[in-house]
């Protein structure tokens, strides 16, 4: 628990967790954007915020940033409030946000010392360049970049002061398959430095690969909180059939096959959970075979956090 008085949230009264969230709220006029989110990061994590856009996350980072005044709750970050002390917070930790814009005739090392100039705590630009995969555009301009250099350079301005907290904001969105496997290796690897990440993302498969913890956020609330492998086993009752069709059928129908829980339309085909397989293929080829329908394809795997979303919100993650 945080203390009561968040004057007292300090160096001296600080929590265990070097991230910690209580009761969180945040309003935009009529609009509850947050509505009592409670979390806590420990040091050396990576910890996510999953959801759709829209449900909170990018609204509770700028509060832990510093960027935005909540309407209630207690946070403290590095064992500091915030919003009190976000002087002394900017030394302690690095973000990186949807997207960043820097002046276009700025240079690559430029930007790396401008932004050291403003810390009192330094890494090396020249071991960032190195490290980020830099080093042979130092001196391009960032109008020269592309979209995937751009986002290794706003991460290595995160870890320009050597922050004890990281915040990613969606750290991949709008960047290709290829560009977004080398952001997760860099991830990874300052995942296995021990560094205290809190990242936002609705991609499941960041979530899976990199999180230690998640919290599933929809609609301002923390539904549920866990390693990937615990909310998962959420469903572990359940197996997933994603199968296609020759031609549509009902989605009632398919949920009334043996051993259905659900049945969804998904990007053209259908993903059914079911609690006897066996049964269910069965089942579905006799329905086919009495319809005058074919089975284009049918894949069989272990739920997924898409799975345990749907299961908590009746509706699919990017919805």
């Amino acid at each position: 628990m945080l203390p009561d008085n968040p004057r007292r949230v300090g160096r001296l009264t600080m929590p265990t967790s070097i991230l910690q969230v209580e009761n969180l709220v945040k309003r935009y006029g009529d609009v509850e954007a947050v509505r009592g989110v409670s979390f806590a990061v420990e040091e050396g994590e990576v910890f996510g915020l999953l959801g759709p856009n829209g449900a909170g996350k990018t609204t509770t980072v700028e509060i832990l940033e510093g960027l935005r005044d909540p309407d209630g709750g207690q946070v403290s970050v590095c064992g500091l409030n915030p919003q009190r002390e976000s002087t002394a917070l900017k030394h302690e930790i690095g973000a990186a946000l949807q997207s960043t814009s820097l002046p276009e005739k700025l240079r690559v090392m430029e930007a790396l010392r401008l932004f050291a100039s403003f810390y009192k705590r330094r890494r090396n630009p020249e071991e960032l360049l190195e490290r980020f995969g830099l080093k042979e555009k130092r001196d391009a301009f960032y109008s020269q970049l592309s979209g995937g250099q751009k986002q290794r350079l706003a991460l290595a301005m995160a870890l320009v002061n050597d922050p004890k907290v990281l915040f990613f904001d969606e750290p991949t969105a709008g960047l290709d398959p290829q560009v977004r496997r080398e952001i997760y290796d860099i991830i990874e690897e300052l995942r296995r430095e021990k560094k205290t990440i809190l990242m936002t993302t609705h991609y499941i498969e960041e979530a899976e690969r990199l999180c230690d913890r998640v919290a599933i956020i929809d609609h301002g609330n923390v539904i549920a909180l866990g390693s990937p492998k615990e909310l998962k086993q959420r469903s572990a009752d359940k197996t997933r059939l994603e199968v296609r069709l020759a031609r549509p059928e009902s989605d009632s129908a398919l949920r009334s096959l043996d051993g259905v829980a659900d049945c969804r339309v998904v990007d053209g085909g259908y993903v059914l959970h079911t609690q006897r397989p066996p049964q269910t293929i069965v089942s579905l080829v006799k329905h086919l075979e009495a319809q005058g329908n074919e089975l284009a394809s049918l894949e069989i795997s272990s739920p997924s956090l898409e799975d345990v979303f749907i299961e908590l919100t009746g509706r699919r993650l990017r919805d």
